[in-house]
C-alpha cells in the first residue's frame, strides 16, 4: 500500500506537531501509512524581510496572504498524479464521513490554510475544492486540516488496532449514530447516587443485546 501523503501550507507550521505526534496519527506515521509534511509559507516568499501578507486591494481591514508564496510552495508539493489541493475556508463544502470516504482514494492531499482575513482569491486557480468543518469562523485553516487528516486516517486499512473499528461507528451509514456504550465497574455510586449499566447488557442474551442497541441508536 501506498504510503498517503498530507501536505499542510501555513503560516505557522508548528502548530499542530503536538497533535500529530501522538495516538492513532502517531501509529499510522510510525507504520509509514501515512506521511505528515507541514510547510512554512516563509520559506517561499520571495521579500526581504520573508512578508507573507498584505493589505486588501480595495480598502478593508485586516490584512490577506499574498498569492505568491502560496503558490510556489503548492508547486513544490504537487507531484503525484491521485493528488487533492483543498482549501480550508467557512464558504466551502461541509465536511463529513462520505467526504472523508473519498478522500481514501487520494495519494496526495494538500491543504492551503488561510490565516487574517483570508487568502488571495487568486488561489481558486490552483485548488480543487474548498472545504468548511462548519458554520462558524476560526483564526486559520489548520485546525480543520487536522480534522480532515484525522478522519481520513482512520479509514485506511491497517491504521486502526484490534479493538477499534469504522464500521459500525457514528456516520458509517447516512443517518446512524453509534450506541452507548459501557464498562467497568457495573454500578458506579457518584454522592449519594448509583448509576448502573443497562441489565441486558450483562445478560449474555446477544439477540436481545443487538435489539437494545438498535433501539438506543
Amino acid at each position: 500500500m501506498k504510503t498517503k501523503e498530507y501536505h499542510i501550507i501555513s503560516a505557522f507550521p508548528k502548530i499542530l506537531e503536538s497533535y500529530f505526534n501522538d495516538s492513532i496519527l502517531k501509529r499510522a506515521q510510525d507504520k509509514k501509512l501515512i506521511k505528515i509534511i507541514n510547510h512554512d509559507i516563509r520559506k517561499f516568499s520571495k521579500d526581504k524581510h520573508k512578508n507573507i501578507d498584505d493589505t486588501p486591494y480595495g480598502g478593508g481591514v485586516g490584512m490577506v496572504l499574498m498569492i505568491e508564496p502560496i503558490y510556489l510552495a503548492w508547486k513544490s508539493i504537487k507531484k503525484k498524479k491521485k493528488s487533492i489541493t483543498i482549501l480550508l475556508s467557512p464558504a466551502g463544502k461541509v465536511f463529513n464521513q462520505p467526504q472523508a470516504k473519498k478522500f481514501t482514494d487520494y495519494d496526495q492531499i494538500i491543504f492551503i490554510c488561510g490565516r487574517y482575513e483570508g487568502v488571495d482569491a487568486r488561489v481558486d486557480n490552483i485548488i480543487d475544492l474548498k472545504l468548511s468543518i462548519g458554520d462558524y469562523v476560526l483564526t486559520g485553516g489548520e485546525l480543520g486540516a487536522a480534522i480532515v487528516i484525522d478522519a481520513v486516517t482512520r479509514l485506511i486499512p491497517g491504521v486502526l488496532g484490534k479493538y477499534e473499528s469504522t464500521e459500525d461507528e457514528s456516520h458509517s451509514k447516512k443517518g446512524v449514530l453509534e450506541y452507548p456504550h459501557y464498562t467497568k465497574p457495573e454500578t458506579f455510586k457518584a454522592g449519594l447516587k448509583k448509576w448502573k449499566v443497562p441489565k441486558v447488557l450483562l445478560s449474555g442474551n446477544h439477540a436481545k443485546i443487538k435489539e437494545w442497541r438498535e433501539r438506543n441508536r
